[in-house]
């Protein structure tokens, strides 16, 4: 419930209006053009901007370009592998596999904030049949112009936040050793593979989400910021899923739901410095609207939004006891090393 402070409110404001801006421009134009049916995929590679908000210029920059890579594989490697054959099990399974994949990738190359679940989005956005090359290419070029528009947008405005991104304070990435990077993608792999499975299973449509959930919530850095991830990211997509169903009940043209996404992105930026949930409540319908964006469906029962809520309550759910269960010992000690440093601060 706590509501703290970024560490620089200026800083924050300029991403988040650097991924609206992104977003804005890459779909667009791609709305506008012959392709207008692949508007989903520019706005993947849009994500590239969310990263590296507090790096200097030439580090930006450079974390934009490896992002913007690693969304572009996010979407062609999936693709391949449907087109070679993949049932939906190995997808969901695949699925699972490139989530400890990119959690080590982001780690290694010290990408930062918001870390390996915005790739593992993209992936969960081409699990479908894929039925022929072009596909292949046009997602793959569609997602590589949304990369480039992000790197362009971020080069030309990255002025207005490096003096500030440097007076922040905020500390560099850290880079735990490879043999912890190995354990926390273990954990990740098995976590989203059950969840995957079991929505799967259950007969919803998006078991990705579920996938999602358990990712997010287990590359928490220590096992307090995993249960209080989860318990967040629960409450936030609850009442995300509300307001993207009362958005969506109206069956609202191509340009609104654009306009929502872009105040989304933007407001989910500022907000989530502050409070994990109240960014949830935002990027909730943001994530939404995107699907709805690639694949309109009607909606007046409400059954996108209510299946966001129970996957994601799956997925955090198995997140956290597998959290548990996998604790090692220093895990453990650092948490309770942590209650007693709280009990002291309420105390005081």
């Amino acid at each position: 419930m706590q509501v703290g402070r970024p560490l620089s409110r200026r800083v924050a404001a300029i991403a988040g209006m650097q991924a609206a801006l992104t977003l804005l421009i890459a779909v667009s134009l791609i709305y506008v053009s012959p392709w207008s049916h692949l508007v989903a995929f520019p706005a993947l590679g849009a994500l590239a901007s969310l990263f590296g908000r507090y790096e200097s210029l030439s580090r930006r920059r450079r974390i934009v370009f490896v992002c913007a890579v690693l969304m572009t594989a996010s979407v062609l490697l999936p693709s391949l592998v449907s087109y070679a054959g993949a049932t939906s099990v190995h997808m969901v399974l695949l699925l699972a596999v490139f989530a400890g994949l990119l959690t080590i990738a982001v780690s290694r190359w010290g990408l930062g904030g918001p870390g390996p679940v915005m790739f593992v989005f993209a992936v969960g956005a081409v699990l479908g049949p894929v039925d022929s090359w072009g596909v292949i290419v046009e997602r793959t070029v569609a997602t590589v112009f949304g990369g480039a528009v992000a790197w362009v947008v971020c080069a030309l405005t990255d002025v207005l936040r490096a003096e500030q991104a440097r007076a922040s304070g905020a500390p560099p990435a850290r880079r735990p050793p490879l043999r912890s990077q190995l354990i926390a993608a273990s954990r990740i792999v098995v976590g989203a593979a059950l969840a995957g499975l079991i929505t799967y299973a259950a007969g919803w449509q998006h078991p990705s989400w579920a996938v999602i959930g358990a990712t997010a919530v287990m590359q928490g850095g220590h096992l307090h910021i995993t249960m209080n991830r989860a318990l967040q990211r629960m409450a936030g997509t609850v009442v995300g899923s509300l307001l993207v169903w009362a958005i969506l009940i109206t069956d609202p043209p191509f340009w609104q739901i654009l306009a929502f996404i872009v105040v989304f992105q933007f407001v989910t930026e500022v907000l989530i410095g502050y409070n994990y949930a109240l960014g949830q409540v935002t990027v909730t319908p943001m994530a939404l609207l995107m699907t709805h964006l690639a694949s309109p469906i009607v909606v007046s029962a409400g059954v996108m939004p209510v299946e966001r809520v129970f996957d994601t309550i799956v997925g955090a759910a198995i997140g956290i006891v597998l959290a548990v269960v996998f604790s090692s010992l220093d895990d453990r000690a650092y948490l309770a090393k942590h209650h007693r440093e709280r009990k002291k601060a309420d105390r005081a």
